[in-house]
C-alpha cells in the first residue's frame, strides 16, 4: 500500500472515530475547526482518487443522489414483534414474570429471573446490515420479513457507524452482523424543526407544513427520496439487540471483502432460509463468548453504537415494578418520546429455552404506558377570562380518554397558538396528555375537515364583562380592560385591594373574600364599604366579634394615601413605585384620571406600556364611576402637595431595610424615607447609600459588609431622619 492511500484510510479511521466521540459519547477530542480541516482534506483526497470511495468513509454520509424510490430488500433475521401489555406497574409486571417463571420450570423458592429493562421509544424500527464492519444496508421493519431500504438517509444520522470499531475485550467482529434499533428525533430538534416549517409557511412557501409529533416527523426524514433532506431533520438513534450474526458468513461464499463484492454477498445471505433462524444467531453470539443480553448491549456500545443510557439489569418482578414506575415518573423530563418500556429475560441460553411463538419471542415484552395521544373532534372554542383579566382560547372537546383520563377540554393558549394551529369547530384533532401536563391539541387532520369551517378569531371584548380586550404591543396574550368590573377578576382584584401594600384591611382574608365573592355578597371593591354585620355574619364561621373586627378594619382603611389608593386599583403595569411616582407627579386621582399618554410619559420610569395601561383603565366609565361611589362610601386619601422646584434632602439615594426594627414597621420605615425623596430598593449593591439593619438582619447585612456599604443601626436611622425632617421644615 502507498504511503499516500495509507494516510488516506488512516484519515477515514480517525474522522470515524472523532464523530463517534462527539455524537455518540459527548466526549470530543478535537475542535470543530480542526475536524472541518481533516474532512476537507479526505474530500481533496477522494476527489484526486475517486476509485479509493467506500462506504466507510465520511463523505458518504450524505449523498446527493436523489432516489427515484424505495426499494424492498429481505432481511437477514426477520424482525420480531413483542407483544405488548397495559396493565398496571405490579400487576403487568408480575404476570410476565409468572409465566417466565413458569415456563422455565423454576419454582418459588429458586433464584429469582434477571431482565434488561429498556425503554420503548415512540420512534421507527430500524434494521442496520453490516458485512465485513462497513454498513452496507438499513432497511425498516416494513412486514418484519421485507422493509424498505433506506441506506442514504440512514448514513445522515451520525450517531450511527458506518465502520465498526474494534470492540474490548478481543470480542470479534462478525463477517455478518445485523443490528437493530430505533431512529427517532429529540424534542428539541423536533421543535427547531417545527420552527423552520413555520418560517417557510409564513414566507408563502406551498407544499410545505409543520409535523404533529416527533415520530412522524422522523417517520418523513426516513422516506425523503433526497438523502440532503433527509439530514436536514437531525434525527437520533439507539441500538437495542441485533438480528443475524455470523462470524464466517462471506468466507463460506467466497467473498474477497471488496467493497463492490459487499451488497451481492448480501443478496446471497438473505435468500438463504436456514440464516434466518433466530436460534442460530443466539447460538453465535454464545459461541462468541456472550452469554446475556446485558453482554450484547455493552458489545454494541463497544463497537460503536449508542445505547440509552437508562437500560438497567434488574432483579425479579420488583426490579420490573420500579423500573416501570420511575420510568414513568421520568417520562416527560427524557428529551426524546417513549410510550413504554420492554422486559427482556437476560440469559441468551434461557432466551433459547423460552423460543418463541407464532412472530413472537416468549422472553420478551412491551409493557406500555397509557396513551398519550388520541383522536377527537372540536365541539366548540370558548374564550375564557383568567383572575387577572387573561383571555385563553379554548377547545371544547368529545370526551376522549387519553394519558390516563377523559380529557374534554384543550387550551389553545393565545391567539398566536391558534392561528399556528388553525384549529377549526368541527375538525378532527390529535390531542395529548402526559402526566399532569394540560391536555393540548398537536395537530388537525386536515383531511377530515369540513369545507365550510371558519378560522378561529380571537373577541375584541371580553366575553364576560364587555370591556374592551385588549393586546399589548409586543405581547402574545389578550387581556380585558375591565379589571374591577369584570367578574371574572372580581376575587383577584377584591384581594388586592384589600391587601396589606394597598388598602391594608387586616381582617379581610382571601377565605374570607372568596365567600364574600361566591355568595354574590359583593360585586365590586365599593361593596366592601357597604357590609353590615348581619351580612357577614351569615358567612361561615363568622361570629359577631369576628364580624365586628372585620367592619372596623374596612372603616380603617377608608383613610389611606394617593399612591396606596393608586396601586390597589390594580391598574396594570402599576406597582408600588410606579403608583407612587405618579402621585407625586400628577397630586391628585383627577389630574392622573384625566392624563394623556405623552403627560404620563413625562412621569420617572414611565415608559409607553404602563402609559397605555393607565390610560385604558381610565377610559372606562365604570371605572370612573366606581371611584366615585368609593368617594361617595367615605373613601378619601390625602392629596400631595406638588412643589415642583423643592429637592427633598435624601433625593438621589437608595436604602435598603433588614432586619427588625423597634420603633417602626418595615413599611412605616420605608415611607419615612420615601417623604424625604430616597428610594427604597429590596437588594443590596455598590450604589446603596446605607443599609438600615435592625435585629436578627441576615444576608442583606452580610453583603452590605462585604460591599463596603455603609450599615445604619436603629438608632442612627432615627438621627438621619430627625435631621432632614428638620432640614426640611427650615
Amino acid at each position: 500500500m502507498n504511503s499516500t492511500l495509507q494516510h488516506y484510510n488512516e484519515l477515514k479511521q480517525a474522522l470515524n472515530a472523532h464523530a463517534h466521540r462527539y455524537y455518540v459519547l459527548d466526549a470530543p477530542l478535537i475542535s470543530d475547526a480542526q475536524y472541518d480541516t481533516m474532512y476537507q482534506e479526505l474530500e481533496e483526497l477522494e476527489r484526486e482518487h475517486p476509485e479509493w470511495v467506500s462506504g466507510d468513509s465520511p463523505t458518504q454520509r450524505v449523498g446527493g443522489a436523489v432516489l427515484e424510490e424505495f426499494n424492498s430488500v429481505r432481511h437477514g433475521q426477520a424482525m420480531l414483534s413483542i407483544k405488548t401489555q397495559t396493565d398496571s406497574e405490579e400487576s403487568g409486571a408480575k404476570s410476565f414474570d409468572d409465566r417466565i417463571r413458569k415456563e422455565l420450570s423454576l419454582t418459588q423458592s429458586e433464584q429469582s429471573v434477571q431482565y434488561v429493562a429498556e425503554l420503548k421509544f415512540d420512534g421507527l424500527a430500524i434494521n442496520l446490515t453490516y458485512l465485513n464492519g462497513v454498513l452496507v444496508r438499513a432497511a425498516t421493519r416494513g412486514d418484519g420479513t421485507h422493509g424498505e431500504e433506506v441506506t442514504q438517509n440512514v448514513r445522515s444520522i451520525m450517531q450511527i457507524p458506518i465502520q465498526l470499531m474494534a470492540p474490548k475485550g478481543g470480542l470479534p467482529i462478525p463477517e455478518w452482523l445485523e443490528v437493530r434499533g430505533e431512529v427517532y428525533m429529540r424534542r428539541a430538534d423536533f421543535d427547531r424543526l417545527n420552527l423552520r416549517q413555520q418560517e417557510k409557511i409564513s414566507q408563502g412557501l406551498k407544499n410545505e407544513k409543520t409535523f404533529v409529533n416527533p415520530r412522524n416527523a422522523a417517520a418523513g426524514a426516513l422516506r425523503q427520496l433526497d438523502s440532503k433532506i433527509a439530514a436536514q431533520r437531525k434525527l437520533s438513534f439507539f441500538a437495542y439487540g441485533v438480528g443475524a450474526v455470523r462470524a464466517k458468513a462471506l468466507n463460506a461464499l467466497g467473498i474477497n471483502y471488496s467493497h463492490a463484492e459487499l451488497q451481492t454477498a448480501l443478496d446471497a445471505l438473505t435468500q438463504d432460509e436456514a440464516a434466518s433462524r433466530v436460534e442460530l444467531s443466539l447460538n453465535e453470539l454464545r459461541a462468541m463468548g456472550l452469554s446475556s443480553h446485558w453482554e450484547v448491549l455493552n458489545w454494541l456500545k463497544g463497537l460503536g453504537f449508542p445505547v440509552a443510557t437508562q437500560t438497567q439489569c434488574v432483579e425479579g418482578v420488583e426490579g420490573l415494578v420500579d423500573f416501570h414506575e420511575r420510568m414513568g415518573r421520568e417520562r416527560m423530563s427524557l428529551p426524546y418520546d417513549i410510550d413504554g418500556v420492554v422486559y427482556k429475560v437476560n440469559r441468551l441460553d434461557w432466551q433459547l429455552q423460552l423460543g418463541f411463538v407464532t412472530r413472537e419471542p416468549r422472553w420478551a415484552v412491551a409493557h406500555k404506558y397509557p396513551p398519550q395521544e388520541q383522536f377527537t373532534t372540536v365541539l366548540g372554542i370558548e374564550v375564557q377570562v383568567g383572575r387577572t383579566g387573561k383571555l385563553t382560547p379554548v377547545a371544547k372537546l368529545a370526551p376522549v380518554f387519553v394519558g390516563g383520563v377523559t380529557v374534554t377540554n384543550a387550551t389553545l393558549h393565545n391567539e398566536d397558538e391558534a392561528l399556528r394551529k388553525d384549529v377549526r369547530v368541527g375538525d378532527t384533532v390529535i390531542v395529548r396528555r402526559a402526566g399532569d401536563v394540560i391536555p393540548e391539541i398537536v395537530g388537525v387532520v386536515l383531511e377530515k375537515r369540513e369545507v365550510q369551517s371558519a378560522p378561529f378569531e380571537m373577541p375584541k371584548r371580553c366575553p364576560i364583562c364587555e370591556s374592551p380586550a385588549l393586546r399589548e404591543p409586543g405581547q402574545v396574550d389578550h387581556r380585558c380592560t375591565g379589571e374591577l368590573f369584570c367578574s371574572a377578576q372580581r376575587m383577584q382584584a377584591i384581594w388586592h385591594f384589600a391587601s396589606k401594600r394597598a388598602m391594608n384591611i387586616e381582617d379581610l382574608g382571601e377565605k374570607l373574600i372568596e365567600q364574600l365573592v361566591q355568595t354574590d355578597t359583593i360585586k365590586t371593591v365599593a361593596d366592601l364599604y357597604r357590609l353590615g354585620l348581619s351580612s357577614l355574619m351569615v358567612l361561615e364561621r363568622m361570629a359577631e366579634k369576628s364580624a365586628s373586627n372585620v367592619l372596623k378594619s374596612i372603616e380603617s382603611s377608608k383613610a389611606t394615601t394617593l399612591a396606596r389608593f393608586l396601586y390597589a386599583l390594580g391598574i396594570r403595569h402599576v406597582g408600588e413605585s410606579t403608583a407612587k411616582d405618579l402621585a407625586k407627579h400628577f397630586g391628585s386621582i383627577d389630574a392622573i384620571m384625566n392624563a394623556t399618554a405623552q403627560q404620563l410619559l413625562e412621569v420617572r420610569d414611565v415608559g409607553p406600556v404602563v402609559a397605555m395601561s393607565v390610560v385604558a383603565f381610565f377610559a372606562q366609565p365604570h371605572h370612573r364611576e366606581l371611584i366615585e361611589q368609593l368617594r361617595a362610601l367615605g373613601v378619601h386619601w390625602q392629596e400631595v402637595q406638588i412643589d415642583l422646584d423643592a429637592v427633598k434632602p435624601l433625593q438621589g439615594m437608595t436604602y435598603v431595610i433588614t432586619g427588625t426594627l423597634n420603633g417602626f414597621s418595615r413599611d412605616q420605615a420605608q415611607d419615612r424615607l420615601e417623604s424625604l425623596g430616597a428610594k427604597v430598593a429590596s437588594s443590596v449593591s455598590k450604589k446603596t447609600t446605607a443599609v438600615i439593619a435592625g435585629a436578627e438582619a441576615g444576608s442583606k447585612l452580610e453583603k452590605a459588609q462585604a460591599l463596603g456599604v455603609p450599615v445604619l443601626d436603629e438608632e442612627a436611622f432615627v438621627a438621619l431622619l430627625a435631621r432632614h425632617q428638620t432640614q426640611e421644615m427650615d
